[in-house]
């Protein structure tokens, strides 16, 4: 299992003071959304040159299947060693992202993005009309089978996926609250031990690192319990 450390600070600043105090651990840092409009690829390779670490770009790349493919081909290229796509894009978006990358040197891991942990049952339910367990694994059985190297899911959901798919299938499991803290604006969230019962391969943790009086601590404790 390995530990990816959500950048979600306001301030870019904020983010590499973060990443500079956790130089030298076995890390992955997440760099979403805001992080990657408001500075742009440029921020990868600042990552990258304060310590090895391995970067997971959070852009849950979701068109129709050429404008994914391309825009998966373009984040390729700038230092990202896993990124995410939606699997509710599809089968075909899928396979034609898997083709254009699988063509390049090189490429990152590839996961799709299932149900979001912010959603519950019933928020859920009025979406896709169906339960979270069943469309999880329904769209992990399409992104297995289109060649992706696996899901972003609760962590509730990532033993199903294995039994679905293949005990190698990876899961990247976002809403953990490592020693049961607040759960902000994540519904389906998990502590650490329940993670590694449900065999997830990178658990995501965000605000009980950045916002604890010592990030670097708490990062060492969860380094020892993973």
């Amino acid at each position: 299992m390995k530990l990816c450390i959500a950048l979600d600070m306001a301030q870019k600043d904020e983010c590499l003071a973060l990443a500079r105090e956790l130089k030298g651990l076995d890390l992955w840092l997440k760099v979403g959304l805001r992080s990657y409009l408001r500075d742009g690829a440029k921020f990868i390779e600042e990552l990258k040159s304060i310590s090895d670490f391995k970067i997971f770009l959070d852009l849950k790349i979701y068109d129709i299947p050429n404008t994914m493919a391309d825009a998966c081909e373009v984040v390729s290229r700038v230092g990202a060693d896993m990124i995410n796509i939606h699997a509710s894009a599809g089968a075909v978006a899928m396979k034609t992202v898997m083709d254009r990358l699988n063509a390049l040197p090189s490429r990152p891991l590839v996961l799709a993005v299932s149900a979001l942990t912010s959603f519950d049952e019933s928020e859920f339910k009025a979406v896709y009309n169906s339960s979270i367990k069943k469309s999880v694994v329904n769209m992990s059985q399409m992104a297995y089978a289109s060649g992706l190297d696996g899901m972003v899911c609760s962590v509730y959901e990532s033993l199903a996926i294995k039994e679905a798919t293949s005990r190698e299938f990876l899961t990247l499991t976002p809403g953990i609250r490592p020693f049961g803290e607040d759960n902000a604006d994540q519904k389906r969230v998990a502590d650490i031990a329940t993670a590694v019962q449900n065999q997830a391969d990178f658990i995501v943790v965000g605000r009980p690192i950045y916002k604890a009086n010592s990030p670097k601590e708490i990062t060492q404790r969860i380094l020892e319990h993973i």
